[in-house]
């Protein structure tokens, strides 16, 4: 009852407010003003609009899976009216009222209402009851208005208005399309090229707008629906003949198809985001569960193992022999090296999985993975640790069992092993202690002998407790009253016994290799003496007879002198040299008489030297021989560099003279490029003579190069009386003759540069003069920080550099704002000068760069920029320009040459077949690679 009341008096209010009402409705806070007459008239003209508005709700209303038949009845309820609103906003709206009665309707309209309200609609004249009533007047009024605000509303391009700025986005789309000139929303779609322009412009794969005709409107049309309703899913609001045949085809009917268009060619890129979005969404997905598959799989093999596996290490039944135990601990061991290792390797990377997965998923925002009962990894690791328990119990059992079996033979085995142990060691010990080696040795072979038998008494001694164990475990074996006691006494006696031979012929080997070694000590003292003297002696003869057949190369007066000193000094030490070699020899004869007297024989030659006495004599007499040899070659080399010394004085007098000629003449020609006296063509003459003053001087060099090739006929690589070589005099004569020439060409380039831009003879000698002010070093260039000052004394700045160029201010004037105004060249604007006089980043400006820039600067050109805005305006705005373009615009020759050499454009806004005309008119002026 309350709700009836409060419906009826909302009733009431709204027929005061349309009474009241001037007939408009506006979208408050929207650019899009959108007067039309009032609700009772506007809608009069037709029924284009309910088609239009139908269409345009069906768009919307089969996302939601419904329609709408007759827009004046299907409203009614509110129902669809609210869906509506949901799909168009993406929003949820109040929940609806399902009941069939009036008052029912009206909230469901009031509340559809009330959120265009929140929208910053404000709707005047339209009422829900008016809705519910089916005015068909007030609903069209109404629908308008929510395609005005969640259609139009929203476009805006450059900031304009939402009609403004849909109707800007269609005259671009059509701006390159022959017979089509969008200016309104009603005539200029009338012929139906439009459509097909803006279908075109962004499929044209659709549309063959080549083929259509401008005199069939409705061929034009209808193929333009068909295709949008087809592929672009863009129902059909409109029919073909209703706008050819009236005079003036509706504005809002086609403001709210041609939005359908902007909201479907703007939406594309939407939808592939969302593809993607959901693609990537899918593999996190598929990949998660593939995780989980695996993990499940994993898991079970992995139980199913463990579970076959602990029956068989419980088994403790025991085994009747030590064979069948061995057996089974070596299957054991084949358990613990082959099987396990992999399942510990496989619950390892089970977990590993298991962690990943769960990070994985928690990442994503997924729910935690939960696997099948009993497949947890806590389940898994309370099966392996019954599988390690069983697995220790195994083992203890099965090493307990072999001890209990392999006591019983461990004793007799024991026994067995020391006494083939001992009994090999035994073997030959007799026949080596009873031979009578040490008769011929010498006395390092004796020595050698005393202490190998040494170490075999000390392992003598080190086998005295073995033998005392296998003693024992005799004694022990007869105790326990072992079976085959007989042979293991019979054996133990018989090692007794034999280590009592072996001690006695120990002692008696010791006492001879000792009373031996006394006889062989005095004759190797005498060996080791002539061994000291003779290896030093022999070094010395191998060294002199080397250093007297060495090669020796000099280049000078003193290397020779030096060499011939030392050899006579070498000569002084012959004599003290023979009587050493006398005294080695006496040695060894006196060796030998003794080995004579006490019938000793020697096995061989001096053990502590190979330098016999022969050897000896041999080389002293070599040395003998050598020396006269040395003393002719000696001689030889000192009248060569006697005369190599002429030759080098030779050389050096006449370079000393042309050298230092060389340096005052590009001395004197440095300060010619710099002094400024008289016109150019007078430098220039000046100059030339310069020039051939130097040509003419030519003949001393040629003289030089004569001297120098004696020079190096003799193989003279140095020379101390001079500091020139002949390369130096040919590359300081090479840098005269360029530097000369080069002078030359400046001077005939600033001539060329005056009269081809007009600089008159004062301005250039003011850019002499400021360029050799500032060129501090002399060098003929400036760096960076001098060329700034220099154009800063020449009146030269990045910001008042357009007024000079545009011709408002002459010379003396701009340099006097720049100087009255204290402006400095900007950074930006000094480098990119500094990339025009120094392309190669050399870091220096030559004079002919600077008076090519001045010459620029004062003279008018046109620039990159200039070319480019040119370009912008042949392209309709555009930041490309198509080839179709080009040959509209230029002559054939100049278009094509355009087409040939512009790059494509890559920019986003790129059309088929745009070229980039930017980087183009930048690298005409070197700004850039072309």
């Amino acid at each position: 009852m309350q709700r009836d009341e409060r419906a009826l008096g909302e009733r009431r209010r709204r027929k005061r407010r349309r009474r009241k009402a001037l007939g408009c409705c506006t979208v408050q806070g929207s650019l899009l003003p959108v007067p039309f007459p009032s609700p009772v008239t506007v809608w009069d003209r037709g029924v284009c609009w309910q088609q239009t508005f139908t269409a345009w709700c069906n768009s919307h209303l089969r996302k939601a899976g419904t329609q709408i038949e007759n827009i004046d009845e299907d409203f009614r309820d509110g129902l669809k009216l609210m869906l509506l609103l949901e799909v168009i906003s993406g929003e949820r709206l109040p929940k609806p009222e399902r009941g069939k009665m009036r008052v029912h309707k009206i909230n469901n309209v009031n509340k559809a209402l009330d959120f265009i309200a929140s929208k910053g609609v404000k709707l005047v004249s339209i009422g829900a009851e008016e809705i519910v009533d089916g005015n068909a007047k007030m609903t069209l009024g109404m629908i308008w208005t929510i395609i005005l605000r969640f259609a139009i509303q929203d476009i805006s391009v450059e900031e304009t208005s939402a009609k403004e700025g849909l109707l800007l986005w269609c005259q671009r789309k059509t701006a390159p399309y022959k017979n089509v000139n969008v200016q309104n929303f009603h005539i200029s779609w009338k012929d139906g090229l439009a459509f097909n322009a803006l279908i075109h412009r962004h499929r044209p794969e659709l549309i063959e707008y080549d083929k259509l005709r401008k005199d069939d409107p409705v061929t034009n049309l209808n193929n333009a629906f068909e295709v949008a309703e087809k592929y672009l899913d863009i129902p059909k609001m409109l029919d073909a003949e209703d706008i050819v045949g009236t005079l003036r085809p509706d504005e809002k009917a086609i403001m709210t198809y041609v939005s359908c268009f902007y909201h479907a060619f703007s939406g594309a890129q939407k939808a592939e985001t969302a593809a993607n979005r959901i693609c990537k969404v899918l593999a996190v997905n598929q990949e998660n569960e593939h995780l989980m598959e695996d993990y499940e799989k994993l898991a079970s093999d992995l139980l199913e193992w463990i579970r076959r596996t602990i029956p068989w290490l419980e088994d403790r039944s025991p085994q009747k022999t030590i064979q069948e135990m061995q057996q089974k601990l070596e299957d054991f061991r084949d358990y613990r090296r082959v099987h396990k290792p992999p399942k510990v390797q496989e619950k390892c990377q089970l977990e590993i999985n298991f962690n990943t997965l769960q990070t994985k998923l928690r990442l994503s925002n997924r729910p935690a993975f939960m696997p099948s009962e009993g497949r947890m990894v806590s389940d898994i690791n309370t099966g392996w640790q019954h599988l390690e328990q069983a697995e220790k119990g195994y083992e203890e059992w099965l090493l307990n069992e072999i001890r209990r079996l392999e006591r019983l033979d461990h004793l007799a085995e024991k026994f067995r092993q020391k006494a083939s142990i001992h009994e090999a060691w035994t073997e030959g010990k007799e026949a080596m202690l009873k031979q009578k080696d040490y008769e011929t040795a010498t006395l390092s072979d004796i020595k050698a002998l005393i202490r190998k038998h040494e170490a075999f008494e000390s392992d003598l001694a080190a086998h005295q407790d073995r033998v005392e164990q296998i003693a024992a475990i005799a004694q022990e074996l007869n105790e326990l009253d072992y079976y085959d006691s007989p042979s293991v006494n019979a054996r133990c006696q018989k090692i007794c016994d034999q280590w009592d031979v072996l001690g006695s012929l120990t002692h008696s080997r010791r006492e001879a290799l000792e009373k031996t070694e006394k006889q062989l000590e005095t004759i190797d003292e005498l060996h080791l003496e002539y061994a000291k003297r003779a290896a030093p002696f022999n070094n010395w003869m191998e060294s002199a007879m080397e250093d007297l057949q060495d090669m020796f190369i000099v280049h000078t007066i003193e290397e020779i002198e030096g060499l011939i000193a030392a050899h006579d000094q070498f000569k002084a030490t012959l004599p003290d040299a023979d009587r050493e070699r006398e005294a080695i020899l006496g040695i060894q004869r006196e060796a030998q008489r003794i080995a004579d007297l006490h019938s000793i024989k020697l096995s061989g030659n001096n053990p502590y030297t190979s330098v016999t006495p022969q050897v000896i004599n041999s080389k002293w007499e070599r040395v003998q021989q050598l020396v006269p040899t040395r003393d002719r070659a000696l001689q030889d080399e000192q009248s060569r560099q006697q005369c190599n010394e002429r030759l080098r004085r030779q050389f050096a007098g006449q370079a000393n003279i042309v050298g230092p000629w060389m340096q005052t003449k590009m001395e004197e020609i440095g300060r010619i490029s710099i002094e400024m006296h008289g016109t150019l063509e007078d430098q220039l003459q000046h100059l030339k003579h310069y020039e051939q003053s130097i040509v003419d001087y030519k003949p001393n060099l040629e003289l030089l190069e004569q001297q120098h090739q004696l020079v190096q006929e003799a193989l003279i690589f140095d020379n101390k009386h001079t500091n020139y070589t002949m390369e130096h005099i040919r590359v300081g004569w090479e840098q005269l003759l360029t530097t000369i020439a080069r002078t030359i060409n400046e001077v005939e380039n600033q001539i060329l540069t005056r009269d081809a831009k007009g600089i008159s003879q004062e301005q250039m000698q003011e850019f002499r003069a400021s360029f050799n002010h500032f060129d501090k070093d002399h060098c003929g260039a400036l760096g960076p920080e001098e060329f700034k000052a220099c154009l800063i004394s020449l009146g030269y700045d990045v910001e008042n550099d357009r007024q000079k160029r545009a011709g408002t201010a002459d010379t003396d004037e701009f340099r006097a704002l720049l100087l009255s105004a204290g402006c400095r060249l900007g950074d930006a604007e000094f480098n990119r000068i500094m990339s025009l006089v120094d392309p190669n980043g050399s870091g220096s400006v030559t004079f002919q760069a600077f008076i090519d820039f001045m010459s620029r600067e004062t003279t008018d050109t046109d620039t990159a920029d200039q070319v480019i805005a040119s370009f912008k305006v042949l392209a309709g705005d555009k930041n490309y320009i198509t080839a179709e373009e080009l040959r509209r615009e230029l002559p054939p020759e100049q278009a094509e040459y355009c087409i040939a050499r512009m790059a494509p454009y890559r920019g986003p806004d790129a059309a088929p077949g745009a070229l980039d005309y930017k980087s183009f008119s930048t690298a005409l002026y070197g700004e850039s690679d072309l």
